[in-house]
């Protein structure tokens, strides 16, 4: 599913391939946001990263800002890819909120792990107008939670209020990538279902 949906973002257009010299840059310098922050990395160590040579890299962009951008948009584009795909194969609401904590998990521990720690930390870097865009987008991811969440609460299976357990929820998984070992004996399986455990859903 998550291959699928990254084909066929690359083949329309929306999201660059990995493989490509932007792809390339975009993954290396959603690393040094996330190591060093926007603001402390130059543009020579994002050429520097990618091998090219610092004015190579206006090929691709104009600005410092717009790799910034471009790092999130993407990121949204296929996170949101993801979970529209997760959330459409399943009716019930309770296995719709699953899948998306699933696959946010996924997203955070992930190969775009530390892209959305860039989201989540650098989008107040954005200039006013390229941050009210990326919250545009945002607006659709948020909307696949609070659907599913507000589904749960009308079948009575949620006490707590869907906003706010949207708002818990997105502390507890982005928070996972300080503690969560891929490697180690706890699954991505069974951390969601500790999750859904923890909301009383399991």
């Amino acid at each position: 599913m998550e291959n699928v949906a990254l084909q066929n973002l690359v083949s329309s257009g929306h999201v660059s391939d990995p493989e490509s010299p932007r792809g390339r840059l975009l993954l290396k310098a959603a690393r040094l946001f996330r190591e060093k922050g926007y603001e402390r990395t130059t543009v020579r160590d994002l050429a520097a990263a990618v091998g090219i040579q610092s004015g190579s890299i206006f090929h691709h962009f104009r600005t410092k800002e717009d790799i910034l951008k471009a790092v999130m948009q993407e990121t949204i584009q296929l996170i949101t890819a993801r979970m529209q795909a997760a959330v459409d194969i399943e009716r019930d609401p309770v296995a719709q909120l699953r899948a998306l904590v699933r696959c946010e998990l996924e997203s955070v521990n992930g190969e775009t792990g530390e892209a959305m720690a860039v989201l989540v930390y650098e989008w107040r870097s954005l200039s006013p107008d390229n941050r009210a865009e990326i919250l545009v987008m945002r607006d659709h991811y948020e909307g696949l939670w609070l659907s599913a969440l507000e589904g749960v609460k009308a079948a009575g299976k949620l006490e707590t209020q869907p906003s706010v357990a949207r708002r818990l929820l997105t502390g507890a998984l982005s928070w996972t990538s300080t503690w969560y070992r891929p490697d180690g004996r706890m699954t991505l399986d069974d951390l969601t279902e500790q999750v859904m455990l923890m909301l009383k859903l399991a």
